[in-house]
């Protein structure tokens, strides 16, 4: 696979095109073109339109109106995950290959199931841990025929340090267990394609939401598989709803008003501790970069 040379700084914006941009989404945007810019680095928008069931026709163009609305706009031509799948099949091949993925035909039932019988069960909200009932040493697909690809996760703290909360740790093998890297119905996961399109594009420092912070140990473990760079991480703070849970377009999230860029704007730069700003929308973004906080690069 290659990787882009650049500067130091390559940072992205990734959108999932399943509705217009809301507040909590232009503060995730907003912070990572001033990361970008604060350190004099190159700027991208890439579309993560991966899920296709879940994306709106005309979303992405209204995502990315709303952007420039904003005075951000991508320094590249914007990548679109949909048209990536080779370079995913071959990233799952190289996987397969090396012994650390393998086919399941686990249901989400058979995987409860499992858990209920070994006294295990779930965490309410939480994701259930995958068993490994379908691992090569446990039997395989016992005669069953294939659903999905996972990642062979193996046991042990993963830690890194988060530009913004510091020092992380997490054990993803009794956290998560061996996730999916192709799904069921075809789809290729999250997790996977993320991080052949970091690689892919050079990213060296990802700016997102902190509700994706725990995805950080886990496209760690596939970069260190696939030999690829490890990017720098800064989780911004989440804008919340009125139930006290994220802000989200599941969560009632309401577009952007953007007849007036600078109030929106304003609103999600105080969000992120920088003060209000004043006069032209250019201005202003000048400004919130000069006061931008998180300048040390060091931490990973």
């Amino acid at each position: 696979m290659s990787v882009i040379p650049g500067p130091t700084y390559r940072g992205r914006f990734a959108p999932s095109p399943t509705g217009p941009l809301h507040a909590g989404s232009l503060v995730a945007a907003l912070a990572s073109w001033l990361d970008a810019r604060a350190h004099g680095g190159i700027w991208i928008v890439r579309i993560e339109d991966v899920d296709t069931p879940r994306c709106v026709p005309g979303a992405d163009e209204l995502i990315l109106r709303q952007l420039a609305a904003c005075g951000l706009v991508s320094d590249e031509p914007v990548v679109r995950q949909s048209r990536r799948g080779t370079l995913y099949q071959a990233a799952l091949d190289r996987l397969i290959a090396d012994g650390v993925a393998y086919p399941c035909a686990c249901s989400r039932k058979d995987i409860e199931n499992a858990l209920n019988a070994a006294g295990l069960g779930r965490e309410r909200h939480h994701a259930a841990v995958y068993p490994g009932t379908c691992r090569p040493e446990r039997g395989g697909l016992h005669g069953r025929e294939a659903r999905a690809w996972r990642f062979r996760v193996e046991p042990g703290k993963l830690h890194w340090t988060d530009r913004r909360l510091g020092p992380q740790a997490q054990d993803v093998a009794t956290e998560v267990g061996d996730f999916v890297l192709r799904r069921a119905d075809g789809l290729w996961a999250y997790q996977l394609a993320v991080v052949v399109d970091d690689a892919e594009q050079g990213i060296t420092q990802i700016v997102r939401g902190e509700d994706l912070s725990d995805n950080t140990p886990r496209q760690r473990l596939l970069q260190q598989a696939l030999g690829l760079p490890v990017p720098s991480c800064l989780h911004t703070p989440l804008v919340m709803g009125d139930n006290g849970e994220k802000l989200s377009k599941q969560n009632g999230a309401q577009a952007l008003d953007l007849a007036h860029p600078l109030i929106a704007l304003n609103q999600a730069a105080q969000h992120l501790g920088l003060p209000a700003a004043t006069g032209s929308l250019p201005d202003a973004l000048s400004q919130w970069v000069n006061a931008w906080p998180w300048r040390d690069l060091a931490p990973v």
